[in-house]
């Protein structure tokens, strides 16, 4: 019997209760935005559904290759690009499914931040969902020092892009999307908030 892990690797678990959930079903086209080694991709890629990637870093590229060819050798290797999210060279609607995990809140700026949303949400077939996890204040406003440009200094030490929950909420209608759940924030205590945001892409 395979144990857990092996099937679905170091997937966040956010992302996993999506699938439980079933809303990423068979035959789903699934995009991760900035994919790093590829801990989200392993259900999927040992499940047979069509995966793609991009990550700007060519080294985290190499590592999913690696991955790719163990578990889904019938993938091409143009799947999985050393591109940034914000310029990657997909086409438009590449996906049902697009994830961006721990991703967006390495902006440099707003601009930035637009520009990786922006790439990410194009991707996104009408009637597709983008899945972003973020680093926001929901949950512990006034703990963040700010360092302008809408990035902050978390109580952790760590630099962030952060949002709050008017941003998301107004970037949702912006994009002209719904929300398929209520923002969920984990708060890690003295450390950081992570929120999740799922959005439907309106047909």
């Amino acid at each position: 019997m395979t144990d857990l892990a092996s099937l679905v690797g170091s997937i966040d678990i956010y992302l996993f209760d999506q699938l439980l959930r079933g809303r990423i079903p068979p035959g789903t086209a699934v995009f991760d935005a900035g994919c790093g080694h590829g801990r989200n991709l392993v259900f999927f890629l040992r499940a047979g559904y069509d995966v793609q990637g991009v990550d700007p870093e060519p080294g985290a590229i190499r590592a999913v290759h690696a991955l790719a060819k163990a578990l889904a050798p019938r993938l091409p290797a143009s799947n999985f690009r050393a591109e940034p999210v914000e310029t990657n060279s997909f086409p438009d609607a590449a996906a049902d499914f697009v994830i961006s995990s721990a991703v967006l809140h390495f902006a440099r700026n707003e601009a930035h931040f637009r520009a990786m949303l922006g790439g990410s949400w194009r991707l996104v077939r009408p009637g597709g969902v983008l899945f972003c996890r973020l680093a926001s204040t929901i949950g512990m406003e006034g703990r963040f020092t700010p360092l302008g440009n809408g990035r902050f200094r978390l109580p952790d030490g760590s630099d962030r892009f952060l949002v709050d929950e008017r941003t998301l909420m107004t970037l949702t209608g912006e994009l002209g999307g719904e929300l398929m759940d209520p923002l969920k924030t984990t708060v890690v205590q003295d450390r950081r908030c992570m929120t999740t945001w799922v959005v439907r892409r309106e047909r």
